[in-house]
């Protein structure tokens, strides 16, 4: 494999994030990565491609920035460069919810590992919600999981703010088990689901790649393939690359054998980086 992939995120609290990226930039070029890293007040969030020592280093070097020592990292490996060049950027947060002052890094749901999910969500009492959008949900998803059918994350929060009132209405408040592709948007949307005044609420540990990664596909309540936001286009268990090509004209994934029918640009279809 010629490019290890590295998909990263921490909540924590950056005073300065320019002078961040600042040194981020030759660091970058130094090492001669390719990628996005996000940057914000909150935190960092990106995923990254190099050779094996590159990411090292630069892992290494995102390790040491305020709080991140313990950042979340998952690795993956791809035979051709996933990402055209190297940008780092500065944002008002790292995932864009649009929902107001959250603090992910202390009021995020409970962690859980694949075992302990595979658990939780086999109750049938237990509300599973995907918080990715629309086209990611098409590729693949939890059994028994809720598809908001979301354009945009910007979407999440008046849809959950909907479904809450329901439940709110049956009285119930009942277990919530969140999950996303790589757990950033677990992060801050079990914040939001927090703050909203459910007490249990769970999100999947390092998202649905290190499920895919870690769990036996004969012990896996996965069904599908992952959607991930390169060259790949979708993986599958064991994070191998999957079967999903993106249409050139739409920009959606789609099976790579299967017919797809699209208006091209006219079609009304969102931007698959929502």
């Amino acid at each position: 494999m010629a490019y290890t992939v590295a998909a990263l995120y921490r909540f924590t609290t950056f005073a300065d994030p320019a002078a961040i990226a600042a040194d981020l930039r030759p660091v970058c070029a130094d090492l001669g990565v390719c990628g996005t890293l996000i940057l914000a007040g909150e935190g960092i969030n990106g995923t990254v491609a190099g050779s094996a020592g590159a990411i090292d280093a630069l892992i290494a070097h995102l390790r040491a920035l305020p709080g991140c020592a313990d950042m979340d990292v998952k690795y993956a490996q791809a035979h051709a460069a996933p990402f055209a060049r190297m940008k780092v950027k500065i944002k008002p947060e790292i995932v864009t919810l649009g929902a107001g002052d959250l603090d992910p890094a202390r009021a995020a749901g409970t962690h859980l590992d694949p075992a302990d999910w595979n658990a939780l969500i086999a109750d049938p009492d237990t509300i599973v919600i995907d918080t990715r959008n629309a086209y990611e949900v098409a590729c693949g998803t939890f059994e028994r999981a809720i598809d908001p059918a979301t354009r945009s994350f910007r979407d999440f929060p008046a849809w959950f703010d909907a479904f809450a009132a329901d439940l709110k209405a049956q009285g119930r408040s009942p277990k919530i088990a969140m999950f996303c592709t790589g757990g950033i948007r677990c992060e801050k949307s079990t914040a939001l689901v927090k703050a909203r005044g459910f007490d249990d609420v769970y999100h999947l540990k390092g998202g649905i790649l290190r499920y895919l990664e870690e769990m036996p596909e004969a012990d896996s309540r996965w069904q599908g393939e992952c959607y991930v936001f390169d060259e790949r286009v979708t993986v599958g268990h064991g994070l191998k690359p999957g079967d999903y090509v993106t249409c050139r004209a739409c920009g959606l994934p789609h099976p790579r054998d299967a017919r797809h029918d699209c208006a091209g640009d006219e079609s009304g279809v969102w931007p698959h980086r929502g």
